[in-house]
């Protein structure tokens, strides 16, 4: 009696005081689930060209301690026809050859006591149904995942970017719509035995898996290929550390190109490079020339002089506070027009013209045109450039100078094009894109807003400033090599100087350009780091625009120009 009046109360803790969380604590034991990824979306370039794409792969995982229950004689060696050994070595001598995998090898992978030992990665659903058909549901599993992969190869490789193994964005476009493309992972809870299999009738929760959406570029995968080709070309040739370019539809802010030089293929994850990033948005430097655009249009702007004001041009010019400065080349004293200074992109004509626009006024153009903060164009790693501090610059005796030219600011090259978009377009600054907007799963196509829009400078001193800007690309300006036959050009050459972090300088060579002059369509933008064969953008900036303008003009089927230029004369 005694007996039984313990098992009996031990039934009762057993099944009535503890029964329910003892069912609850197996139940947690027998549950599971696995995870189902979520499809990423796709990266597209304008017309709907595939630039990054996700195809189905698996991984083979092996359960060690399962494993060393397995006994052979279940299964035969469909090459000898004998029955297998047990345990590691007759899993091995089954899947090593689906795997392509000595079994000596596998074997030496599956003893042990790890309950997830991972056998092969990457693996292509005609091996994964192979695994399966084995029958070793009980030993090996097999796991869905996803790789990605870049049908371009190398174009646009910087920009668009990576991910990593767990199928997450780390660089370029990939990082930067991450949120957009990943999608979520849906989850499937179920009961299984020791064997692993779900146990029949057993409840079974799912959560289905919500893919990702593609993303559409304005990126033209045609341009692209064509700025990297020539970029990679000027570079052979001119000896040059690297180079950059940038198309835009300055009209509305839409990016058709954003190149740098040197094979960066996203496939390849050997290499640091793919990274790194595009260097037009997170290298900075001085702008030089390029940037006396931004102080003619405040010369005009405020009405502190015209285009034909008149100036003497010496090579050395010394400001009324004392400080000297002088143009690239020497030459004898000139009798330039503003528009002239320009043209001949003369540093102490600059100055003079400079000296009469309050430094105030000089520091607010260089924010008006967006200097010092970031484009909007939502790349990683983008630099806002590097702008004087406001009370510093007030009490410096140098720099308010030195900006008229283009120096003692740095920019990238994103936002130096700008400044000529913003020309171009009547004097209306637009945020710059490379987002055209989202495709969901079910076709859905919702396209990017509306980008943002400022005005800058009026209509008028726009126009003005685009017909000075035409006598740069004539015979007497610096970068006649910048025409592009049949079409109208306006644009500005650039040499910046460099300083290195270790000691020493180099050179930003650059030609920025916009066409059809009489009816602006596109801004094209080339920077050379540290050319060799000639520092001036004129010389090995120029060509490439030309180029890379007259593949897009003719690619977008642009009409050539039926006007003539109107110059304004550049001598008094």
């Amino acid at each position: 009696m005694l007996v039984l009046t313990v098992f009996v109360g031990r039934l009762v803790q057993v099944q009535v005081v503890r029964g329910p969380a003892l069912a609850a604590e197996a139940q947690a034991m027998r549950t599971t689930s696995d995870v189902e990824l979520a499809h990423r979306g796709e990266i597209l370039d304008a017309n709907g060209r595939v630039l990054a794409t996700s195809v189905d792969r698996y991984t083979i995982i092996g359960d060690q301690e399962a494993i060393q229950g397995f006994r052979g004689s279940t299964k035969v060696d469909t090459a000898s026809g004998e029955p297998v050994d047990d345990g590691a070595l007759g899993i091995a001598q089954l899947l090593g050859p689906v795997l392509d995998e000595p079994p000596a090898e596998l074997a030496a992978k599956l003893n042990g006591k790890d309950r997830y030992v991972p056998l092969a990665r990457d693996v292509v659903p005609e091996v994964q149904r192979a695994v399966a058909e084995l029958g070793l549901q009980a030993y090996i599993a097999t796991e869905l995942t996803s790789r990605r992969t870049y049908p371009a190869g190398s174009v646009a490789g910087t920009l668009v970017g990576y991910v990593d193994r767990d199928q997450t964005g780390q660089g370029g476009l990939e990082r930067a719509y991450d949120d957009v493309l990943a999608g979520t992972a849906g989850t499937t809870t179920f009961e299984r035995g020791r064997d692993g299999v779900p146990i029949p009738g057993a409840q079974v929760e799912s959560v289905p898996a919500v893919p990702g959406s593609d993303v559409q570029l304005t990126v033209d995968e045609d341009i692209q290929w064509k700025a990297e080709e020539l970029l990679d070309e000027a570079v052979s040739t001119t000896g040059a550390a690297y180079a950059m370019a940038i198309v835009e539809d300055l009209r509305t802010g839409e990016v058709l190109s954003v190149a740098d030089s040197g094979d960066v293929d996203p496939n390849d994850r050997s290499t640091s490079a793919v990274a790194d990033g595009s260097r037009a948005v997170k290298d900075v430097f001085e702008p030089g020339s390029t940037g006396k655009v931004v102080t003619m249009a405040a010369a005009l702007e405020g009405g502190y002089w015209e285009p034909d004001s008149e100036f003497t041009v010496p090579y050395r010019y010394t400001a009324p506070n004392g400080e000297s400065f002088k143009d690239s080349h020497d030459h004898p004293v000139q009798q330039l027009t503003l528009a002239g200074v320009l043209a001949h992109s003369s540093n102490t004509g600059t100055v003079q013209i400079g000296e009469k626009i309050p430094e105030q006024v000089r520091y607010d153009y260089l924010r008006k045109f967006g200097f010092g903060e970031p484009t909007g164009l939502g790349l990683p790693g983008e630099s806002a450039g590097l702008l004087p501090d406001e009370a510093n610059f007030a009490n410096d005796p140098r720099t308010p100078y030195t900006i008229l030219f283009g120096q003692g600011v740095a920019v990238n090259a994103m936002q130096a094009t700008q400044v000529f978009s913003t020309v171009a377009n009547g004097g209306v600054r637009v945020t710059p894109s490379l987002y055209a907007g989202t495709r969901a799963p079910d076709g859905t196509f919702t396209p990017a807003p509306e980008p943002e829009a400022t005005r800058v400078i009026s209509k008028d001193t726009a126009d003005s400033l685009m017909r000075m800007l035409e006598s740069v690309t004539g015979e007497e300006g610096t970068a006649a090599s910048a025409q592009v036959p049949g079409y109208r050009v306006a644009g500005k050459t650039g040499t910046a100087q460099m300083w290195l972090p270790g000691g020493g300088t180099t050179y930003m060579a650059s030609f920025i350009g916009v066409a059809p002059a009489d009816d602006p369509r596109y801004t094209v933008s080339v920077f050379l780091r540290s050319p060799q064969s000639s520092i001036y953008g004129g010389v090995v900036a120029a060509p490439v625009f030309s180029d890379l303008m007259g593949y897009t003009l003719q690619k977008m089927d642009v009409p050539p120009s039926t006007s003539e230029a109107d110059p304004y004369d550049l001598e008094w």
